[in-house]
């Protein structure tokens, strides 16, 4: 039996929509609890075609917003943001002295740094991932990224979605630091999936945020578990980040 004090009552949906609206609403508020800053990184740096359509910016922003429902804070790192300030890769932040690194490198370097996981959005070219990509991380030491988990989407005009740039870039952000969760984002024929809004088609909606959900509750498990031990202990108070030579990595 449920027994309420005098003041307390009890809202009981009467039809479908108004238990929908509930569960939503409830869904939300538990993923705003544990809601992250993440960084989402992405590859495109393509500005027009062909081939035709661009498929990087409506990705990301389905992928913005399934992390944005789930309660996140995302911010998008993009390339073409920072096209004049990492230009093919001649120095790396860790190459500066702290004095002495570029105020946009520096600043991007503080976004990743802050960010609780991260989100790798990568085309395909060549079997690999995006060069454009890859540039970015090449740019900092695993001292900006480690010890926090990482998540993978590609996508693609053909068939396969990407998947081979994926397993490229599996051990790249594992070097990195932030290991790659196991489930894995692939969105073939993303042309047809998502709209230039970065809406998928109606008709698939739901099958979509369930496929991503997967992955996404992957990186929030491994999100929260790091989040809490960040809180317990510096893990480089026990194992330092290699910072002066590559020497540093040499067996005794």
């Amino acid at each position: 039996p449920l027994l309420l004090t005098e003041k307390e009552t009890v809202i009981i949906p009467r039809t479908l929509s108004q238990v929908l609206v509930m569960l939503a609403t409830c869904r939300r508020s538990f993923c705003t609890a544990r809601g992250f800053n993440i960084a989402v990184i992405t590859g495109s740096s393509r500005t027009e075609g062909p081939p035709d359509p661009i498929l990087g910016e409506r990705v990301t922003k389905f992928i913005e917003d399934e992390l944005i429902y789930r309660g996140h804070t995302v911010e998008i790192i993009t390339p073409k943001q920072y096209l004049a300030d990492m230009p093919l890769l001649q120095r790396p932040v860790f190459s500066y002295s702290s004095s002495k690194v570029p105020k946009r490198l520096k600043e991007l370097q503080n976004k990743l740094q802050q960010a609780d996981a991260y989100v790798a959005v990568t085309p395909e070219y060549n079997h690999a991932p995006s060069p454009a990509l890859l540039n970015i991380f090449n740019h900092f030491g695993s001292s900006t990224f480690g010890f926090k988990p990482s998540a993978i989407v590609t996508y693609s005009a053909g068939q396969w979605g990407g998947t081979r740039a994926a397993q490229a870039l599996r051990p790249v952000l594992s070097e990195l630091g932030c290991l790659p969760v196991s489930a894995m984002i692939h969105i073939p024929r993303a042309q047809d999936v998502i709209n230039a809004d970065g809406v998928v088609q109606e008709t698939d909606h739901e099958r979509w945020r369930q496929y991503t959900a997967r992955c996404f509750a992957q990186l929030e498990w491994w999100g929260a578990a790091s989040k809490q031990q960040w809180k317990t202990q510096n893990p480089y108070s026990t194992s330092p980040a290699f910072n002066k030579a590559p020497s540093q990595r040499n067996a005794p």
